[in-house]
């Protein structure tokens, strides 16, 4: 995937007004992450990814496997975000972005992040970053957030 179909893909599913903001949340998201997991782990998962995502998680970080749980990282990225973005708003964006990076890298490099994270709820609960992907994907979550697809007309008669 290059760059344009990377950062279009995410603006199409987020719904987002423009690339600004879109490239702002990929951005923000992708760097808190590879602040927050090992350089070797960052350099792993953006591997697949296009050259300009790959930067986010590698080359604008230059303190890999900072120790902090999911509020911080929400409030990282709601920062890096602007614009009036809110805490919810920031992980929805990261939940999504997540499940499109999740369906380009390898599951081996995938699995890896999820182990950097702990997933319990007496740890720091990071399982809520892997929701869209646990419920099988952006477009199954998505199906079932509106109602599982399209909906009759009510003008239909069969």
């Amino acid at each position: 995937m290059k760059y344009d179909e990377f950062t279009g893909e995410v603006q199409h599913r987020l719904e987002l007004p423009d690339t600004g903001r879109t490239v702002r949340a990929i951005r923000a998201t992708l760097m808190t992450l590879g602040q927050r997991i090992p350089e070797g782990a960052a350099d792993d998962l953006a591997a697949s990814l296009p050259m300009e995502i790959k930067w986010y998680m590698t080359g604008a970080v230059h303190d890999h496997g900072q120790r902090f749980g999911w509020q911080e990282f929400l409030a990282r990225v709601t920062e890096i975000e602007g614009e009036g973005t809110d805490p919810p708003e920031a992980a929805y964006h990261a939940r999504v972005i997540i499940d499109l990076v999740e369906t380009l890298v390898p599951p081996s490099d995938f699995q890896q992040l999820r182990d950097q994270l702990p997933e319990s709820e007496a740890d720091e609960n990071w399982r809520k970053l892997f929701e869209v992907v646990d419920a099988g994907g952006w477009g199954e979550a998505e199906e079932a957030q509106t109602g599982g697809g399209p909906q009759p007309d009510a003008t239909d008669s069969d």
